[in-house]
């Protein structure tokens, strides 16, 4: 079973990994970065805030759904908490699948999820 690596922290976006197996003939990865603009409004950066638990959970329950609807795949996903700087990334997906028109399309597929059913807020902090 591929390895899934969720987590949820004002900890930075680490570094995409790589896959470690032959198995996989694409990885694709997607930072979401911060823009220095918020409804035509230049902002230092955006503030982040979470219920834990149930982010977590459902953060867990859509890679479980997805695995499921699209088959076994690595993922990696970090979603920061906190002051996010512009510039800076707040979100990682990561993951991969034996073609590349697939593995675009699941990493597309967790954005829109945890967009839409993920209990984060943010506030964009005005310069």
């Amino acid at each position: 079973m591929p390895e899934t690596l969720i987590t949820l922290s004002s900890d930075p976006v680490p570094a995409p990994p790589a896959l470690t197996s032959g198995e996989w003939g694409a990885d694709v990865c997607f930072l979401g970065r911060m823009r220095d603009t918020e409804d035509g409004r230049r902002i230092t950066g955006i503030e982040y805030t979470a219920y834990p638990e149930m982010a977590l959970r459902e953060l867990h329950a859509i890679a479980a759904a997805m695995q499921t609807e699209h088959g076994a795949h690595p993922l990696r996903v970090h979603h920061r908490t906190g002051f996010v700087p512009a510039g800076e990334p707040s979100i990682l997906i990561a993951t991969g699948g034996r073609h590349s028109a697939a593995a675009f399309a699941l990493c597309h597929e967790y954005l829109r999820r945890i967009k839409a059913t993920v209990p984060v807020w943010k506030r964009p902090v005005f310069a």
